[in-house]
């Protein structure tokens, strides 16, 4: 499945999609299907997976080809679609990255290597070794709160001046970090479009901040791309009432990746009409799946009464 040659513009709510597994550990094609279907039709402006709430570190690779396979047959190009590249070498991220190419990817996010105990520079000429030899436009994961390292902005300004295909930034962090670094990339010249995650956490700040948007989980996804679209007509008002409403349900998720992983995970199958069937991760205490319960039900039916939201 070749790429097709368009203007890459990333803008808007993109999910990250869960991984779900069936009774016998494998992976679950019609939950990963089902989850394409149902966030393009709230509005998805792409399709990211392996990812940080894809349990991407629970993979193994062929796992990790074989949803790449999946989803980039899915999408049909639909939408636009990124695939997190992670690996300790060079060498094993092109593989993976042409591979993603070549079953239609037309981007990709970048994770540094596991090390965490090397110099800025190091991170610096890694990223700059994959980019230089990829065929799509990149971006890099800058998440030091969740991965351990990240680039300075002088340097991601630095990379961006290198490197052609570096086109995107996927930050985590609070919205005032956030603003902070978009601003000083302006000043040094660099238009790169960021987005953020965390959640959906302080979505409207990050929108005010001059995020294009954000890559989030899909448990209250199409809460949040209406909260974007509100935003982007200029009801800042609607925004932030769906906003608050949404709000409880993504502090309850994002109490870590453990409960990402668990909790969104099940709200997500919910209100998407199946269930969890294995848990690679934490399991789920009755507590747990009370609250989660509670949430799922307070956010109703995905998708469901679009039009009030829309």
């Amino acid at each position: 499945m070749a790429t097709q040659s368009q203007p890459f513009s990333p803008h808007g709510m993109w999910p990250v999609l869960y991984a779900y597994f069936d009774a016998d550990n494998a992976l679950d094609q019609r939950a990963i299907h089902t989850q394409i279907d149902r966030t393009i039709e709230a509005g998805a402006n792409g399709i990211v997976i392996l990812g940080l709430a894809t349990e991407v570190n629970r993979l193994s690779l062929e796992e990790k080809q074989r949803f790449i396979e999946w989803t980039g047959r899915h999408v049909e190009n639909r939408v636009p679609f990124a695939v997190t590249v992670s690996g300790d070498t060079v060498d094993t991220q092109l593989a993976l990255a042409d591979y993603a190419v070549d079953h239609g990817a037309s981007s990709l996010i970048l994770q540094p290597p596991s090390s965490r105990d090397k110099p800025e520079q190091f991170y610096f000429d890694f990223f700059a070794d994959v980019m230089q030899r990829v065929r799509v436009p990149v971006g890099i994961q800058n998440a030091p709160e969740y991965l351990g390292v990240g680039l300075s902005v002088q340097s991601l300004s630095a990379l961006a001046a290198q490197c052609a295909h570096f086109q995107w930034l996927k930050g985590e962090g609070p919205a005032t970090i956030i603003q902070s670094t978009i601003e000083r990339l302006r000043e040094q010249g660099s238009a790169l479009p960021v987005f953020n995650g965390r959640g959906g956490q302080e979505l409207i700040d990050n929108l005010r901040a001059g995020c294009a948007g954000l890559i989030v989980a899909p448990d209250s996804f199409d809460w949040q791309a209406a909260i974007h679209r509100a935003f982007a007509a200029g009801d800042e008002e609607k925004a932030q009432t769906l906003y608050e409403q949404v709000l409880p349900s993504i502090v309850f998720v994002m109490q870590s990746l453990d409960a990402l992983t668990c909790y969104g995970k099940r709200i997500a199958a919910w209100r998407m009409g199946f269930d969890v069937a294995h848990d690679r991760g934490m399991r789920p205490t009755e507590f747990g799946l009370a609250c989660a319960r509670r949430f799922a039900s307070a956010l109703g039916p995905f998708a469901d009464q679009r039009s009030s939201r829309s």
